[in-house]
C-alpha cells in the first residue's frame, strides 16, 4: 500500500497568495516555512460572481486589489483583509449584456495612482468584442460609480482572449481568436503597432489566428513581445524591427495557456492546456522543462504554479 510523506521546505521564506475561482470566492493561502494552507474565504459561492480577470497595486500603503466579475462588475478590495472599497458596473458604458461581451482584461494603474492621489484608482478593461475603456473612480467615499471614462475599440472583428500592459503602463498588447497581437498607446488610445501573420508552410496553409496570452519580454522595454497561440506555439516580436515574429517555435501539442517573463529580460516561462512548464532562454534556444501547470507567477523569490489566477507577498 502507498504511502506518503509530507516535507516541511524551511529554505523558503513564508508567503501569502491570493487565488480566484470559478464561484467568485477569492481564497487567501499562507505558508511559513510548511505546507500552504488556505486561511480564510472572502465572498460567498455564486457562479455569476466568478472572477475573470485580476489586477493588483501590492505598495506598501494603501494597496488596492481589483477583480472582475461574470456579471460586469468590477470590485476594489483592500487585499489585507478583502475589504469592499468600490463598485464599478457598467464600465465603459457598452450596451451589450455581460455575458455576451465579458471582461478578459483588467488592469490596476500604479503609476497613475501616484500621480493623483491614493484615493483615486484608475483601471484599464477590456472586454471579448474589444471594447477597452480606462477610467478613474474614488474610492474615498460610499462604494458606488465614480469618475468619466474613455473608450476605444481595439478589434474589428474577432474576440479579445488576452491583454497585457508594460511596466511603464504607457502602452498595452490585445490579441485573441482572429486577433493578431496589437499594441496600442494609452495616453492617446491609437493603435501603434499590429503584427503579421507569418507566411504559409510549404503546403500552403496557414494557421489560424488565436493567440491566447502575451507579455512583454522586460518591464524596461515595450518594444520585444512574447505571444503563446492556440496551435501550441510561442512567438517572439521585436515591434523596431518587423511585424512578424522574429523567433518562433513549437511547445508540446495543446494550446499556450499562461507566458510572462523572467526578471533578466531574456527568459520567459511557458504553461500549456495540459500542465506542462518550460523555461526558455530567448538569447540561446534553451529550453527546460520544469513543472506541471496552468497558471504562472513569477516573483524574485518564487515561481509559483498553479490553475487559477493568484497573487501572492513575502511575509519575511
Amino acid at each position: 500500500m502507498p504511502r506518503t510523506t509530507t516535507v516541511e521546505c524551511p529554505v523558503y521564506p513564508p508567503f501569502r497568495a491570493l487565488t480566484f475561482d470559478a464561484l467568485g470566492l477569492i481564497k487567501v493561502i499562507e505558508a511559513r516555512g510548511g505546507v500552504p494552507k488556505v486561511v480564510d474565504r472572502w465572498g460567498e459561492p455564486d457562479a455569476s460572481k466568478c472572477v475573470l480577470a485580476a489586477s493588483i497595486d501590492d505598495r506598501k500603503t494603501d494597496p488596492l486589489l481589483a477583480v472582475a466579475r461574470k456579471n460586469g462588475v468590477i470590485e476594489v478590495l483592500n487585499p489585507l483583509n478583502g475589504e469592499l472599497l468600490v463598485t464599478v458596473s457598467d464600465f465603459g458604458n457598452s450596451s451589450a449584456r455581460p455575458e455576451d461581451d465579458a471582461i478578459v482584461g483588467l488592469h490596476l494603474f500604479r503609476r497613475q495612482r501616484l500621480e493623483l492621489t491614493s484615493r483615486l484608482c484608475t483601471l484599464l478593461t477590456c472586454t471579448t468584442k474589444g471594447n477597452a475603456s480606462v477610467k478613474t473612480v474614488d474610492i474615498s467615499d460610499s462604494p458606488e460609480d465614480s469618475g468619466a471614462s474613455k473608450t476605444w475599440n481595439v478589434c474589428a472583428s474577432g474576440n479579445i482572449a488576452c491583454s497585457q500592459v508594460d511596466g511603464s503602463e504607457n502602452y498595452a498588447l490585445f490579441g485573441g481568436k482572429g486577433v493578431e497581437v496589437n499594441m496600442w498607446d494609452l495616453d492617446k488610445c491609437t493603435n501603434i503597432w499590429s503584427a503579421k501573420p507569418p507566411p504559409p508552410n510549404s503546403l500552403g496553409i496557414f494557421t489560424p489566428t488565436w493567440f491566447t496570452s502575451a507579455t512583454f519580454l522586460s518591464k524596461d522595454d515595450h518594444r520585444k513581445v512574447v505571444a503563446g497561440t492556440n496551435s501550441h506555439e510561442v512567438r517572439l516580436y521585436d515591434v523596431s524591427a518587423q511585424r512578424r515574429p522574429v523567433i518562433s517555435f513549437d511547445f508540446r501539442e495543446t494550446p499556450i495557456k499562461a507566458v510572462t517573463e523572467d526578471l533578466d529580460g531574456h527568459t520567459i516561462y511557458i504553461g500549456n492546456g495540459s500542465g506542462d512548464l518550460a523555461s526558455v532562454d530567448i538569447h540561446t534556444g534553451i529550453k527546460l522543462i520544469l513543472y506541471a501547470c496552468s497558471a504562472i507567477l513569477l516573483h524574485f523569490a518564487f515561481l509559483i504554479l498553479g490553475r487559477s489566477s493568484f497573487f501572492w507577498k513575502s511575509l519575511s
